[in-house]
């Protein structure tokens, strides 16, 4: 073997800030095998112009598309998670929080704000998938729960923008406690007449589904995210069967009557302003 393409440098190792969901580099495959410049893409939402997928984002990128200029106040921004039951499995809870949290950069699965969307008030709570998997703890139910609290305190209208594999497993019933939690504060907000809407995007699972991804006063999602309670390998498992083509995407969720819209994400903003007006019978923001 020729000596010429061997490594002499081991252990060459990208520092984690440079690691992003959206690779940096020159080019971005998609999972249809198109091809994209990455400049493109963001310019283009971090969507491909050659097939249409919608690449996973976090709250970073959202608050930059729902924004106004990207100016906001992030609330809550110090809260972090303990560990009650001093979980283990394969390694401590504690040790998976440090991991989380020089991988990523951020404090939980969830980031809330305040800022100007189209010139009127609006609070995002926007999850981040990179974080454990966008798992709701009990930081994310707490901080979900204050960001309605803030909403109904200054009469703001309320987004949601779900990316989760579920309840994080490593808080076993205090993660399973705050579907209760934000479900009751969900229902606090309607009784106040502030609008609630909730976007799903890819994926959308188990307890975010089972709580405030689903009670939305009207549910939106991204094109083709997978939005589902269980996930189509446990229901083929459970039920025997094989299930239907395109099964928990959210254009076969829609068609079932789970969901009210699909929004690309160039008309992100646009169309959730237009259904806050809407919703509150105002004039709408041109």
């Amino acid at each position: 073997m020729s000596s010429w393409f061997k490594r002499k440098d081991k252990g060459i190792q990208t520092p984690t800030e440079k690691k992003k969901d959206v690779p940096k580099g020159l080019w971005y495959k998609t999972p249809s095998g198109k091809i994209v410049d990455t400049e493109e893409l963001k310019e283009n939402f971090y969507v491909s112009p050659e097939d249409g997928y919608h690449v996973r984002i976090g709250s970073a990128e959202y608050f930059e598309i729902l924004f106004d200029d990207n100016k906001f106040k992030e609330l809550d921004k110090d809260m972090v998670s303990k560990d009650p039951l001093k979980f283990t499995d394969s390694k401590k809870y504690t040790e998976r929080l440090k991991d989380a949290y020089e991988k990523t950069k951020l404090k939980d699965a969830v980031r809330t704000a305040v800022g100007k969307s189209y010139g009127k008030d609006l609070v995002v709570a926007a999850m981040d998938f990179a974080f454990i998997g966008g798992s709701m703890g009990s930081v994310v139910g707490e901080k979900i729960a204050r960001a309605i609290d803030y909403s109904i305190k200054n009469k703001i209208p309320f987004l949601m923008i779900s990316k989760s594999g579920g309840a994080r497993m490593m808080e076993a019933s205090y993660s399973l406690m705050q579907l209760v939690k934000t479900s009751a504060k969900l229902a606090q907000l309607a009784e106040e007449g502030v609008p609630y809407i909730s976007l799903c995007t890819d994926p959308t699972t188990g307890g975010t589904t089972a709580s405030y991804a689903m009670l939305g006063d009207v549910n939106f999602a991204e094109p083709n995210a997978l939005v589902a309670f269980a996930g189509p390998r446990v229901v083929k498992d459970t039920t025997g069967k094989e299930l239907p083509p395109g099964f928990q995407r959210s254009e076969f969720v829609l068609e079932h009557g789970f969901l009210d819209k699909i929004i690309e994400r160039k008309n992100l903003k646009k169309q959730i302003n237009l259904y806050i007006d809407l919703i509150q019978n105002l004039p709408i923001r041109k």
